[in-house]
């Protein structure tokens, strides 16, 4: 199967491809509105409506797959295809890896270019969301609104002795 994870048409285009191409299953994970997906995998590509499932339970990257992860599981999927944007390939894929395989489904990376649009993503937004996911598969819930509300606090009263420092060394 393909799993696209929206926010942005030449993904659900390239994805469209692939299925159209291949007579693949896809699962778009938060993407565009439902008429103009509609338009591009049914219309534009031709592709029949049981073909293309659309998702909109996501907020973020984690819940692309924390949505749909227990329910391609049940569907007795193994492997999909992975499309996004190359910007963000690196973190939907550890965070995939993580989450899907978790749920023993295995995901091969399609990048779409992005070209000028691109914004790589630094390593601690990548290694973040990967700590995020591990500490899903261990608890089975997004800790981040829990640490937001546990440690603000503390980070409040840390936040200026930490910027200081960090003037004073120049970082």
């Amino acid at each position: 199967m393909i799993l696209v994870l929206g926010g942005d048409k030449d993904r659900e285009l390239a994805a469209a491809d692939l299925a159209r191409r291949y007579g693949l299953p896809v699962v778009v994970s938060g993407g565009s509105n439902p008429e103009y997906a509609h338009w591009i995998f049914e219309e534009q590509e031709g592709l029949s409506p049981h073909q293309v499932q659309l998702d909109y339970r996501a907020r973020d990257t984690l819940s692309n797959f924390t949505s749909l992860v227990d329910d391609l599981r049940r569907a007795r999927i193994r492997h999909a295809l992975l499309v996004t944007s190359r910007d963000h390939m690196a973190r939907a894929l550890l965070v995939g890896r993580i989450v899907a395989g978790s749920r023993g489904i295995q995901l091969t990376p399609v990048p779409v270019p992005c070209g000028q649009l691109c914004v790589t993503e630094g390593r601690s937004k990548i290694w973040g969301d990967g700590l995020r996911a591990a500490l899903w598969v261990i608890s089975g819930r997004d800790l981040r609104g829990w640490a937001a509300v546990r440690f603000a606090p503390w980070l409040e009263r840390v936040g200026p002795a930490v910027q200081s420092v960090l003037r004073r060394s120049g970082g």
